[in-house]
Formats: structure tokens, C-alpha cells, sequence
């Protein structure tokens, strides 16, 4: 199976034109060498892959036949990400959350969905 179809496979990105960007772009790495798209996957190999400024450090465990749900990952794929880049996504994504406080700014989709539903209530009344 090509590297970009198993990155693909294993939900490690949306949509198998992603993953073959990324490989061209050298944010896929075997051992510190950029992978071409159309690399060959292995059982046993260790791939590094820069996603969102972090770097992911994923090791091939058995190959899917096909893309896979979300809870059946792990059969195929053992992560060796290091701790201190998982927290640095989770800073990361507190520091998101954290820049726009509810109520401030203009509101969301969620946020006029709800609006919405309210003043639908009292126009009911």
C-alpha cells in the first residue's frame, strides 16, 4: 500500500489528496528521509509526520485493507508520538479555545443557531 492511501486509511488526514500533498511537501519522513507519495508501507516501519506544527511519530502495525473507523486505529497504528509534543497540542488547543470568550465578538453559527431557537420561543408564546 502507497504511504499517502495509508496515511489516508488511518484517519491521519481527511482526505487522500492531503496526504499526498504532504508527502510532496517532505512533512513525511522514514528515518530523516522524505517519502515520496507513492512509497511503499511496511510492517514495522516508524514514520515521522509534521502535522499543525507538531511532529507525530507513528509506527505500522498491520496494514488495513481499506480506510478504517476511528476506534479500529489502533490495530493498525501504534503511536510514539513524544509526551512533550502531546502537550503541546493540548496548550495549543487551550490557547484556541481561550482567545475567543463566549459572548465577544461576532457570534458563531452555534451561537445564531441558539439566538434563533430563543427568539422562537417567545414568538410562540
Amino acid at each position: 500500500m502507497r504511504i499517502d492511501k495509508f496515511l489516508w486509511c488511518v484517519r491521519f488526514y481527511k482526505t487522500r489528496a492531503i496526504a499526498t500533498e504532504e508527502c510532496k511537501k517532505n512533512r513525511v519522513f522514514l528515518d530523516d528521509t522524505p517519502l515520496k507519495p507513492s512509497r511503499e508501507v511496511l510492517v514495522g516501519e516508524t514514520y515521522k509526520i509534521k502535522k499543525n506544527q507538531i511532529d507525530y511519530k507513528i509506527q505500522v502495525i498491520q496494514i488495513p485493507p481499506n480506510r478504517v473507523g476511528a476506534k479500529l486505529v489502533p490495530l493498525y497504528i501504534k503511536d510514539l508520538t513524544d509526551p512533550e509534543q502531546i502537550e503541546m497540542m493540548k496548550t495549543r488547543t487551550q490557547t484556541q479555545n481561550y482567545y475567543r470568550q463566549k459572548g465577544l465578538g461576532r457570534p458563531t453559527k452555534k451561537d445564531r443557531r441558539e439566538l434563533d431557537d430563543y427568539t422562537l420561543e417567545w414568538e410562540d408564546e
